[in-house]
C-alpha cells in the first residue's frame, strides 16, 4: 500500500459535534430518558499512550497513540486504527461513537472504538511504521483482545499493519490469536471478500437507494470522490452494473469525462503511477468541481468534512452515498435536505466494510474459512436488510435517512442497555 499524503481540509467541524448534532435529534424523536441518553453519548473508555520510537538515523522520535472504546453494550468493540498526522482526541471519539451506530445499524454484536497515531506514515519507513506499530500493541495489550477490542484497518493503515498487531499480540498471549485484529492479510487469517468490501456495501446501498427513487441503474450517472480502495471498488462495481461514472478525483484533484470514465483503466493507473496524477482519460477538474458537477448520484469517499455549508446549495446530485466517514457536515445537512437530496449516510453506506470484519472474526473463530460467494451473498443481504429498516424509520418518524439510521441504532442500543441494566 502506498502511503499518500492527504489535501488539508477547508472549513472543518468538529467531528465529535457533528455526530453529537444526530444524536441529539435522534434521541429526541425516541423520547430517550435521560440516563440512556448520558450513557450512550459518553465513551466507556479513552486511552491515551506516548510512543517513543527509534527512527532510522538513530534519533528517538515520541508519537502520541489514541484508543477510545465508546460502547461495549453490544458485544466487544470494533473499530480501525488510522496514522494520520490530524488524529486527535475528538475526531477518534467521534469515530468510535460513529463505529457503535454503525454496528448497531447492520444489527451485528459489536460495539464501537476507533484508534490513531498521530504521525505522517507516508515519510515513514517500513521499519519505523513496524516498530510504531508494535508499540502501539504493547501499550495496548491490555485493550485489545478477540472478546474485547478487535482493531482493523484505517487510513494510513493496512493488511501488514494488522499483521504487526496480531503477531505483536500473540507473542504477548504465547499462543497465536489471528481474531484479535481483522482486515488482516489471507493467509493470517484474512477473509475473502474484505478488501473490496466497504465499496461492495457503497455499491448495494446506491442501487437500493436509486429503486426508491425509480430511477434505472443504467441510466444513470455518478462522480466518485476519493481513489483509494472504498472510491474505486466502489466506482468499479457501480460501473458494472450499469452506471456510468463521469467524475473521480483524489488527493491531486478530479478528472471528468462526459462519455464516462473507463474506471479499470484509471485504477491500473493509480496502481502503476501511485496516484491519478495525470490521468488521461477525463478532463482535469478541482475536487471542488468535482463534487458540485452534474450527476444522479454522488459518492464521496475521501475523507470528513468535505460536503459543508458552503458548498451543499451547489451539489447537483439527486442521491448522495456516503463511502467515507463523515464526508458531510452537520451544519450542510438541513441545505440538502431542503433541496430534496436524498443522503445515505456513512454508518448505513460504508458498513459493508465493518460487516466483512465481523465474518472473517466469525471465521476466525470457527477456524472455518468460506467462500468468496458466501461472504458478497450474507453481506449483501446485510445491507439491503439494514437499508429497509432505515427507510422504514425515515417513513416512520417523518425524517431524514441520517436520522433514520441513527434512530435505529440507538434504539437497539438502548433497548440492548436497558436489559443489561447498570449500577
Amino acid at each position: 500500500m502506498a502511503y499518500i499524503e492527504p489535501a488539508p481540509i477547508k472549513d472543518k467541524e468538529n467531528p465529535f459535534e457533528s455526530m453529537m448534532e444526530r444524536f441529539n435529534i435522534a434521541a429526541e424523536k425516541l423520547g430517550l430518558d435521560k440516563e440512556t441518553y448520558e450513557v450512550l453519548k459518553s465513551p466507556a473508555k479513552q486511552v491515551i499512550v506516548s510512543l517513543p520510537i527509534t527512527m532510522d538515523d538513530g534519533r528517538k522520535e515520541v508519537f502520541e497513540g489514541y484508543r477510545v472504546i465508546h460502547s461495549n453494550t453490544l458485544g466487544p468493540s470494533k473499530g480501525g486504527i488510522r496514522f494520520d498526522p490530524e488524529v486527535n482526541l475528538d475526531e477518534v471519539k467521534a469515530l468510535a461513537a460513529w463505529m457503535t451506530w454503525k454496528c448497531a445499524v447492520v444489527d451485528i454484536p459489536y460495539g464501537g472504538a476507533k484508534g490513531g497515531v498521530k504521525c505522517e506514515p507516508w515519510k515513514m519507513s517500513q521499519g519505523e511504521l513496524e516498530r510504531l506499530t508494535r508499540a502501539y500493541t504493547v501499550k495496548m495489550n491490555d485493550i485489545f483482545g478477540p472478546d474485547l477490542d478487535i482493531p482493523a484497518p484505517d487510513m494510513g493503515t493496512n493488511p501488514q499493519v494488522m499483521a504487526w498487531i496480531m503477531d505483536e499480540y500473540s507473542k504477548a498471549q504465547g499462543k497465536t490469536i489471528n481474531a484479535v485484529v481483522t482486515g488482516k492479510p489471507l493467509v493470517l487469517g484474512g477473509s475473502l471478500g474484505r478488501v473490496e468490501a466497504t465499496g461492495r456495501g457503497v455499491m448495494v446501498s446506491t442501487l437500493v437507494a436509486l429503486e426508491k427513487l425509480k430511477i434505472n441503474p443504467t441510466h444513470a450517472t455518478c462522480a466518485v470522490q476519493g481513489f483509494g480502495n472504498v472510491g474505486s471498488n466502489a466506482a468499479l462495481l457501480l460501473e458494472e452494473r450499469g452506471l456510468k461514472i463521469l467524475g473521480i478525483s483524489d488527493h491531486t484533484g478530479g478528472y471528468w469525462n462526459d462519455n464516462g470514465i473507463d474506471v479499470k483503466e484509471a485504477i491500473a493507473y493509480r496502481n502503476e503511477n501511485g496516484s491519478l496524477e495525470g490521468f488521461t482519460g477525463g478532463e482535469a477538474i478541482s475536487n471542488e468541481e468535482l463534487l458540485t458537477g452534474k450527476v444522479d448520484v454522488l459518492v464521496p469517499a475521501a475523507k470528513e468534512d468535505v460536503i459543508t455549508y458552503h458548498n451543499a446549495n451547489r451539489i447537483q446530485a439527486k442521491l448522495i452515498v456516503e463511502g467515507a466517514n463523515g464526508p458531510t457536515g452537520a451544519k450542510a445537512d438541513n441545505i440538502i435536505n431542503e433541496r430534496g437530496t436524498i443522503v445515505v449516510p456513512d454508518i448505513l453506506a460504508n458498513a459493508g466494510g465493518v460487516t466483512v470484519s465481523y465474518f472473517e472474526w466469525v471465521q476466525n473463530r470457527l477456524g472455518y474459512k468460506w467462500t468468496k460467494e458466501r461472504v458478497n451473498r450474507r453481506s449483501d443481504r446485510i445491507m439491503k436488510d439494514a437499508f429497509e429498516r432505515v427507510y422504514k424509520a425515515s417513513i416512520d418518524y417523518d425524517v431524514s435517512l441520517r436520522i433514520a439510521s441513527y434512530i435505529v441504532a440507538i434504539e437497539k442500543v438502548a433497548e440492548t442497555y436497558k436489559l443489561r441494566g447498570g449500577y
